[in-house]
């Protein structure tokens, strides 16, 4: 639920979102500025920061680094099993994530070295 305009509460999807954003009141949170992306099926996307100040090339930018944290993180997990450590000891846990980090790790060099994925 937003305040867009100070007249009252309504659900985010009824408020009109420019492409540069739109500051309105998040109840429960306070001011916020909320970008608005529609993907090629029509769907609508939101995203929200607490930076008023931000403009769209900003957003993209941290957009862009958010996917490749995403990317990281289902690598490190697909590829490598970091969430499979069936061990209690925390020195135990501790090692799994070096090795897994560091077989993650050996899996980016060779991908840059040969351009082959981390499934090849």
């Amino acid at each position: 639920m937003v305040n867009p305009d100070g007249e009252g509460n309504i659900p985010l999807s009824q408020a009109k979102i420019p492409p540069e954003g739109r500051v309105v009141h998040l109840k429960g949170y306070g001011f916020i500025k909320v970008f608005r992306m529609v993907s090629e099926n029509g769907d609508g996307q939101y995203w929200a920061t607490d930076d008023l100040q931000m403009d769209e090339a900003s957003r993209e930018d941290l957009e862009s680094q958010g996917w490749r944290i995403e990317v990281y993180h289902r690598g490190i997990k697909q590829c490598c099993g970091i969430e499979r450590a069936q061990v209690r000891k925390a020195v135990a846990q501790k090692n799994h994530f070096r090795y897994a980090l560091r077989a993650f790790l050996r899996l980016e060099i060779h991908k840059l070295r040969t351009g082959n994925s981390w499934y090849e």
